[in-house]
């Protein structure tokens, strides 16, 4: 009887060596858990995602009451982005003069976390600005610039993602830390850090395959 070879499993075709079929069956049963596995994870991660959308609806009120309050206190925004040390070296001058008459800045998960979110600034003179996370507007000499989708895509890709990730992150949930200017610095030099010892431990790899293929020769 000849074997049905569109039947043999994947370990069967690409082993170089003879595999009984006690251990095939052992690896297609582990397959079956590891796809159980999957399954449970999937099943988890729509578990955080409603926890994590009725947890946004509990904090909407909260955010609104905080944003009433923060109207009453002069330059609280534009101090609160000036103590930001990323944020802070994207800001004009002329931004300075819009961010002064900064009336509240809203971020607001959509009901489908997954789907992304949205960025809105509302200034004092009614102009609204709103930006949803997950586009690429380019940003240019400006800070407002990363709303503006018309741009030409002459800047590095995903750099409008980093802004409205750090608004999100980083000021949003705690504006107040930033306007008593309470940040650890030490945190965003490591990061930076972490960036720059990556980039020279890339160097000294392609330095020393050079030197390789020198010895070769």
């Amino acid at each position: 009887m000849v074997a049905d070879k569109g039947k043999r499993s994947k370990v069967e075709e690409e082993a170089p060596y003879h595999i009984d079929g006690e251990l095939v069956l052992s690896i297609e049963k582990l397959q079956e858990i590891q796809d159980e596995i999957e399954k449970v994870n999937e099943e988890a991660s729509d578990k955080v995602l409603e926890i994590e959308q009725k947890y946004n609806e509990i904090r909407r009120p909260i955010y609104r009451r905080r944003n009433e309050i923060i109207q009453s206190i002069p330059d609280f925004w534009l101090t609160a982005f000036l103590s930001h040390p990323v944020i802070s070296d994207l800001v004009t001058e002329e931004d300075q003069k819009i961010l002064k008459y900064l009336v509240s800045l809203d971020v607001e998960d959509f009901k489908d976390v997954k789907s992304g979110y949205s960025i809105t600034f509302n200034i004092a003179n009614g102009i609204s600005h709103e930006k949803e996370g997950g586009k690429r507007p380019l940003v240019e000499e400006s800070f407002f610039s990363w709303f503006n989708e018309t741009q030409p895509k002459n800047l590095a890709e995903g750099f409008s993602d980093e802004v409205a990730e750090m608004l999100k992150e980083d000021l949003w949930p705690n504006p107040l830390k930033y306007f008593n200017n309470e940040i650890d610095e030490e945190d965003f030099d490591g990061e930076e850090e972490d960036e720059q010892k990556g980039t020279e431990h890339d160097d000294e790899d392609e330095s020393g395959d050079e030197d390789g293929e020198g010895d070769d020769n």
